[in-house]
């Protein structure tokens, strides 16, 4: 296809996508960070969503290297925020299990414009900016979770942010599955033994061979502690080139990060800390907190959830899991904890019940995670 050919087809294709929706990745100008903002220690064989939403760290193998991970205002032109991966423990000793990937999920509902699976299977264009320490090669892939089936392509860091433009062909065999579990993973390979790289790599080919997976001239993160990798303007789209990233407002973002997780504390306050702001009040006369509540003891969600969140409740005082405090209407009393057991009713609603002694109220804050 000529390339005026194929700008006419991200037109079109553009056009078809849903209204500021054209970016299929979540959070990819690393604006949405519930969780933390650092969170070190990271890599043994753990999979963890650490810092900023919707991206995870997966390691594997028990790998001896370890990382931190921050949220950093280091971002290139246009960009405020950044992922920065810093190596704190190297492991120069690859066995053959062991990976490291920086990466996302992604349900099958939503990739169902990619036609996978059928004779007219779309082109998607992954586009991200990156820089590091030194020169290094890594190694980004599209997983097709449902079918098995990779297509992997290497590229290039250097110490000044690039944007890096991969176009992966459409895959006419194995499509999604059209429900809200986990269809396609977006991989960054930074760290890769040998039953991944083990056999000869073809740049942008959908395959099922495992050691195949990994690009032939692959750097290790894990290498040395002054090892750095920096990551934002994630962007996925159904275009055969890439696009402008599309910025959206922070708010739009918190909204689709909430799907998947959601606190009631305030964004700037890490979930276990000891604070009222942000927590949830259930008033009532003479309630007991021997009863479950149906109607007052719970709250709706701010966005409905992917699937019934796992739910842990907190002390607004000191953070304490399971717990809740109680008061008493002209008293004051914040300090008169309580156990909490939750349930989910609904994807849209808290429900719990409380055993202590009576009061007037009751004031907590949560977590809702339903990620893939």
């Amino acid at each position: 296809m000529s390339k005026a050919a194929e700008l006419a087809k991200a037109g079109e294709t553009l056009t078809n996508q849903p209204s500021g929706r054209k970016n299929i990745a979540f959070n990819g100008a690393m604006q949405v960070a519930q969780r933390a903002t650092s969170v070190t220690g990271l890599g043994g064989n753990a999979t963890t969503l650490p810092t900023v939403d919707r991206f995870s760290i997966l390691a594997f193998g028990t790998t001896a290297g370890r990382l931190t991970m921050t949220q950093t205002a280091d971002g290139p032109s246009g960009f405020a925020n950044c992922v920065k991966l810093d190596c704190t423990t190297a492991d120069t000793s690859i066995g053959a299990t062991e990976g490291l990937i920086f990466g996302q999920t992604f349900e099958g509902q939503d990739l169902q414009q990619l036609k996978k699976g059928t004779s007219d299977a779309e082109k998607v264009t992954v586009s991200f900016y990156v820089k590091g320490n030194a020169a290094a090669t890594y190694t980004a892939e599209i997983r097709d979770q449902d079918n098995t089936r990779f297509n992997s392509q290497e590229f290039s860091v250097t110490t000044d942010w690039n944007r890096i433009t991969l176009t992966y062909v459409g895959d006419t065999t194995g499509a999604f599955d059209d429900d809200n579990g986990l269809s396609m993973y977006l991989f960054i390979w930074l760290h890769a033994g040998s039953n991944f790289t083990g056999g000869t790599h073809t740049n942008n080919v959908w395959h099922t061979t495992e050691n195949q997976r990994i690009g032939d001239n692959q750097t290790s993160f894990f290498d040395a502690t002054s090892r750095t990798f920096f990551i934002t303007g994630v962007q996925m789209e159904v275009s055969p080139v890439a696009t402008p990233f599309e910025h959206r407002s922070f708010g739009q973002e918190l909204a689709l990060c909430q799907r998947y997780y959601e606190k009631s504390y305030d964004q700037g306050d890490v979930p276990g800390t000891g604070t009222h702001y942000g927590a949830i009040k259930i008033c009532g006369s003479n309630v007991s907190p021997t009863t479950s509540y149906i109607s007052g003891g719970g709250n709706t969600f701010k966005v409905t959830k992917r699937a019934r969140p796992t739910v842990v409740v907190y002390d607004p005082d000191g953070g304490t899991t399971n717990q809740c405090q109680r008061w008493q209407l002209g008293v004051g009393n914040y300090n008169n904890q309580a156990s909490v057991s939750a349930d989910i009713s609904e994807t849209n609603f808290l429900q719990y019940s409380a055993t202590g002694n009576s009061a007037s109220g009751v004031i907590y804050h949560y977590t809702a995670d339903a990620e893939l």
